[in-house]
């Protein structure tokens, strides 16, 4: 029983290109995909040099080629514009012919992946989108409270090899609650989100701020020279945040009352300088809301 009809050459019908190649990178094989391909069919690609049909890919391939060339297979991922202005991704394999220990040449087979590619980038944009949000507050777009611990550890663990101090500030906004009762979870939503832009605009490493839910904030303060440092970046901060603004037609203005926990005299451990920071946080609360209080006092 006939499989194919006369005539019918199975090479040209596959989408891939199809060649051979001789130890002079000289084609004497190439199928019709050749001509989608680089725009040449394959009576022109008998002969025809390497260097010559792929140019400026030709110094890409080369590493490849030198190794088909030297007996091991070849497997790699290239971008080949076509004729037509498009683009496609391919996997390229080079399968030496070695007979009686001699290489005579090399196959070479070029698949188009272009589809396979975009559903591999749309995963991962996919991906990095679900992390963003994992790690990031919805409502006003500081990281949140996921990887607190770890960033605190990451800065006590440089303020060890350099010697400095490393702070942890635990912060809460003054009069919030009234504000939310009063005019509801809408406006005070209005109020986190302008507090978020200003805390963010106000910090060069965006990850230092963190949102620990509702009117709660924590500040982490890497490779800080001296106390006063610590306090005058706080104030910064406070200046900031609390400059009065009007939501929905409403005056607002604010306090940020802020506890600091220093490392290494208030804790060695990321628990133990957010633990001291929120008691410093407490006492301030007590004493003088929209003030500054250390934990070592």
């Amino acid at each position: 029983m006939k499989l194919v009809r006369p005539g019918f050459d199975v090479a040209d019908s596959i989408d891939a290109m199809l060649g051979y190649w001789d130890r002079e990178l000289r084609c004497r094989y190439a199928n019709a995909a050749y001509k989608t391909w680089f725009g040449r069919s394959p009576d022109t690609m008998e002969g025809i040099p390497m260097q010559e049909l792929l140019g400026p890919l030709f110094e890409l391939n080369l590493p490849f080629i030198q190794g088909a060339l030297e007996g091991r297979k070849q497997s790699f991922e290239r971008l080949i514009p076509l004729p037509d202005g498009t683009v496609r991704y391919s996997l390229a394999s080079y399968f030496p012919d070695v007979t009686d220990g001699t290489l005579r040449g090399f196959s070479v087979h070029v698949a188009d992946i272009t589809g396979i590619k975009l559903r591999e980038w749309e995963l991962q944009e996919a991906c990095s989108r679900a992390e963003e949000s994992a790690t990031r507050d919805f409502l006003t777009g500081l990281p949140n409270r996921v990887n607190l611990l770890s960033r605190i550890h990451e800065a006590t663990a440089s303020a060890a090899k350099t010697g400095m101090l490393a702070a942890v500030v635990t912060m809460d906004l003054d009069n919030f609650k009234p504000l939310n009762d009063t005019y509801g979870h809408l406006f005070g939503d209005r109020v986190l989100q302008i507090v978020g832009a200003r805390m963010l605009s106000s910090l060069r490493d965006r990850q230092r701020i963190k949102r620990l839910g509702g009117d709660e904030f924590v500040l982490i303060v890497p490779n800080a020279r001296t106390r006063m440092g610590v306090a005058q970046m706080v104030r910064r901060l406070q200046e900031t945040v609390c400059q009065p603004c009007v939501v929905k037609g409403v005056p607002v203005t604010l306090g940020l009352t802020c506890g600091v926990s220093l490392f290494p005299e208030d804790g060695s451990t990321a628990e133990a300088l957010l633990s001291r920071s929120d008691e410093a946080l407490f006492l301030a609360k007590k004493r003088n809301k929209g003030g500054i209080v250390f934990a070592s006092h």
